[in-house]
């Protein structure tokens, strides 16, 4: 009799973690949604395709940090300019992954792409 004493505090102890841990795992879902993110240019993306987003994003969005003379200007390629472009039209689109797509050509981070004195929004 003494063992089914027992067991009944330890099945509630038991269900007590499973429901916290419910709960706590809902809000760590939530908290991963609400994380900053960017988007950025794949590597692989070729040069006709990195021209085509800063094009499309710029005629969207204002891509005056990448006019000469601005902070994000340098390092003057492709790369770096399509990065920005993307991230600008991602960011004012409200960080949603489809105007992140760009035709496969684009990733969605979580480590700020930021360097030097050139801010990604």
């Amino acid at each position: 009799m003494a063992r089914g004493v027992t067991a009944l505090p330890s099945l509630s102890l038991i269900s007590a973690a499973l429901i916290l841990l419910l709960f706590t795992s809902g809000s760590t879902v939530t908290s991963a949604q609400s994380q900053k993110t960017w988007c950025v240019a794949k590597p692989s993306s070729d040069e006709a395709t990195l021209l085509a987003n800063i094009n499309y994003a710029c005629s969207q969005v204002d891509c005056g940090i990448l006019q000469k003379g601005s902070n994000c200007y340098y390092p003057d390629t492709l790369m770096s300019h399509a990065s920005i472009a993307m991230n600008l039209y991602y960011q004012a689109s409200g960080r949603n992954s489809p105007p992140c797509h760009f035709k496969d050509s684009a990733l969605v981070v979580a480590t700020n792409p930021s360097f030097g004195s050139c801010a990604y929004a």
